[in-house]
């Protein structure tokens, strides 16, 4: 076998080599894709049940477990919401009203940054 023969082979076999892992990762993209459309419609569907048990149009026995647990999460992420709001009220509280820059943690990180926008020309 001559060596054009040899690299010929070799361009071929790496040639099929690479259209099937395009063919597999074009694949394996369909199958993510279809999976998120799958997970999608799942969410859609537990919304709407849940929707259906709380205006009373769907039995909530079968799905007691489930509601309560989404029930308890709702709970738990408005408890994360009044501790966030309680949070910020103290920040604020606590933040220094008209103090030097030095207050001022941007000030000191960025110095080379004046007053306000309006009091400089911008550069040109």
């Amino acid at each position: 076998m001559s060596v054009i023969d040899s690299l010929t082979d070799k361009a071929g076999r790496l040639a099929g080599e690479v259209q099937m892992s395009l063919k597999r990762a074009r694949v394996e993209g369909e199958r993510r894709l279809l999976q998120r459309q799958h997970r999608a419609a799942l969410e859609e569907l537990g919304l709407r049940a849940y929707e259906l048990v709380r205006a009373g149009e769907l039995p909530e026995d079968p799905l007691a477990t489930e509601v309560a647990a989404v029930e308890g999460k709702l709970i738990e992420i408005e408890a994360k919401v009044t501790e966030i709001e309680e949070t910020r009220a103290a920040d604020e509280e606590e933040a220094p009203t008209g103090g030097s820059d030095a207050d001022d943690p941007s000030r000191v990180a960025f110095p080379m940054v004046g007053g306000d926008a309006d009091e400089k020309d911008p550069p040109q």
